[in-house]
């Protein structure tokens, strides 16, 4: 049996979580701080909290959500017409990887004068994963804590980045909302990079 890559990226990311939450040296070690990357020049922090988690809760929701939504995209990449499966892996890869870079951009900018500020989690990548899926398939039914029941991902999308942008705004919630944003936006002009026809299906279902 062949593992993708998503459930390699969950491996890897449970093993380092569980890891990290008995070595809190190495938790701080792999922790994104904006200060320690703009003056002590500590670049891997940029990808390393990807690995790292808060507590099981956080670990268990992201990966759930990157297990579903990501099993789904780089399926659908993999097995494009548009695309061999070592492009679409590349492309799934990127999108995750790339997204989780991406989202570190708003709160460097915010915090990297800040020595306090500090953040984890593989979030701003399941992010991206999440948003370039509903672009990719607006029509796939999703579902949520706060959803009972599943609504089309063109209407969810859209729901769930204004909450991220209110509660952004509203501040003081402990969860870097402004990660969650960035990856939205990365996996959203990803997919319209890749496929602009996919843009213009999602524009047409709301218009």
């Amino acid at each position: 049996m062949q593992l993708g890559a998503v459930l390699i990226i969950i491996i890897i990311t449970v093993a380092v979580s569980l890891t990290a939450f008995k070595d809190k040296a190495l938790n701080e070690k792999l922790m994104f701080s904006p200060y320690k990357v703009q003056h002590d020049k500590e670049y891997v922090r940029l990808i390393s909290h990807m690995f790292i988690h808060g507590d099981v809760f956080h670990l268990l929701f992201n990966m759930f959500s990157l297990y579903f939504l990501g099993t789904f995209l780089e399926n659908e990449l993999t097995n494009s017409i548009q695309f061999d499966p070592n492009q679409g892996l590349v492309h799934f890869l990127i999108i995750y990887f790339f997204g989780g870079l991406f989202s570190t951009l708003i709160p460097f900018v915010r915090n990297k004068n800040n020595p306090s500020y500090r953040s984890l989690g593989a979030s701003g990548g399941v992010s991206a994963v999440i948003f370039a899926a509903i672009i990719w398939a607006p029509t796939l039914p999703l579902s949520i804590m706060f959803f009972p029941f599943p609504i089309p991902a063109y209407i969810f999308g859209p729901i769930y980045l204004a909450f991220e942008f209110w509660a952004d705004r509203k501040g003081n919630t402990g969860i870097a909302h402004d990660a969650h944003i960035g990856g939205a936006i990365f996996g959203i002009l990803y997919i319209l990079i890749i496929n602009i026809d996919k843009g213009k299906q999602f524009v047409d279902l709301i218009f």
